[in-house]
C-alpha cells in the first residue's frame, strides 16, 4: 500500500469520476485505474462499483475512506514537522472566492512565494462558496479566503478580517446615476444583473421584496467581469464587492448609486478545520493574508 494510491483513492472517492480524478491528480486515466485495483487487491475487496462509466464506493470503500483521510493527514503533518521544523515547507491547498481570486489573492500570492519558496501552493479554482466549506470539512482544501455573512461552525476555524462593502452601480446614462437619493423602490422596471448564487445578492434581492419593488427582468452572469461590462453596455443595475469597480468609478465608466436602504456588506474571512493541525506554511499563509487585507482592504 503506497501513498500514492490512498492520495488517488481519496481523490476518486470524492470525485467519483477516475477521468476527473486523473485530470485534477496530473497522472493518465488509466494509472488511476491500475493503482486502485492493484489496491483492491491488496486489501481483498473492492473499493468502488463500477456502473458503466459511473462508479459509487461499496461499503468496504466508505470505511477505508475514513482511514485514508487519517493516514495522509498524519502523513502530511508528519513530514511539514519533521522535515522542514519551523520553516513553512510541503503543500497548501488553497481555495477562494471569485473576488479575492481576482482582486487580492494574486498580491498575497506573490508575496508569499517570494518569501515562503519551499511552500508549494495548490490553488482550486472556479469552486461555489457554498462547496468550498464543504471541502474544508472533507480535508481536500487547507484554507479557504472567502466574502460571505459571518460563519458559526463547530467544525471549522474562522478569522474575520474586514468588512467587504457593496456598490450598487449603473451606467452614466442610467436616469438613478442622476438621482440624489435612491431607494428600493426606485429598482422598479429596472434589469439587474446578478452574480449567482452568494449572499449579498440575497440581500440585495430581500430589501427589494420588502420594499415591493418589482425588477424589470434578472440575467443572472457567471462572473463580476461580465457584469461590470453588461452594466457599462446599459443593460441594467447590479451590485458587486466595491473593490470590483473601483477603478470604473473613478474613471466615470459606472456610476455608483446613493442608495438610501442599509448597505449590504459581507465580512472577508479565513477558514480553515479546527483539528487540522496549524503547519509553518498554514500560520504564514493566515498571518500575511490577514496582514495584507487589513493594511490594504
Amino acid at each position: 500500500m503506497e501513498i500514492k494510491q490512498l492520495m488517488m483513492f481519496q481523490t476518486a472517492s470524492k470525485v467519483l469520476n477516475f477521468t476527473k480524478t486523473a485530470q485534477m491528480l496530473g497522472y493518465a486515466q488509466s494509472s488511476i485505474t491500475a493503482n486502485i485495483v492493484a489496491l483492491e487487491e491488496e486489501l481483498g475487496t473492492p473499493l468502488f462499483e463500477r456502473l458503466g462509466k459511473r462508479v459509487i464506493l461499496t461499503e468496504a470503500g466508505r470505511q477505508f475512506q475514513h482511514y485514508t483521510d487519517e493516514i495522509l493527514g498524519l502523513t502530511g503533518e508528519a513530514l511539514e514537522a519533521v522535515g522542514g521544523m519551523n520553516e513553512p515547507s510541503g503543500i497548501l491547498r488553497i481555495c477562494a472566492s471569485e473576488t479575492q481570486c481576482t482582486y487580492r489573492l494574486p498580491h498575497i500570492l506573490t508575496d508569499f512565494q517570494t518569501k515562503y519558496p519551499k511552500v508549494e501552493l495548490i490553488f482550486r479554482p472556479g469552486i461555489a462558496e457554498k462547496d468550498v466549506l464543504t471541502l474544508l470539512l472533507e480535508g481536500q482544501i487547507d484554507v479557504a479566503l472567502l466574502s460571505m455573512n459571518p460563519v458559526v461552525s463547530s467544525h471549522l476555524l474562522v478569522k474575520e478580517l474586514k468588512d467587504e462593502p457593496m456598490a450598487i452601480v449603473c451606467c452614466p446614462t442610467n436616469p438613478l446615476s442622476k438621482k440624489q437619493k435612491v431607494y428600493p423602490i426606485d429598482i422598479n422596471e429596472q434589469r439587474l444583473l446578478l452574480t449567482e448564487e452568494c449572499d449579498y445578492r440575497y440581500a440585495f434581492e430581500h430589501s427589494l421584496t420588502q420594499a415591493g419593488a418589482k425588477p424589470r427582468s434578472k440575467l443572472e452572469l457567471a462572473d463580476v467581469e461580465a457584469i461590470k461590462k453588461c452594466v457599462m453596455a446599459g443593460l441594467g443595475i447590479a451590485v458587486l464587492p466595491e473593490i470590483s469597480v473601483k477603478k470604473e468609478i473613478a474613471e466615470g465608466n459606472i456610476i455608483k448609486i446613493n442608495w438610501m436602504d442599509p448597505c449590504f456588506s459581507t465580512k472577508i474571512q479565513l477558514f480553515w478545520h479546527k483539528n487540522k493541525w496549524m503547519s509553518p506554511a498554514l500560520k504564514a499563509f493566515v498571518d500575511l493574508t490577514e496582514d495584507y487585507i487589513l493594511l490594504n482592504g
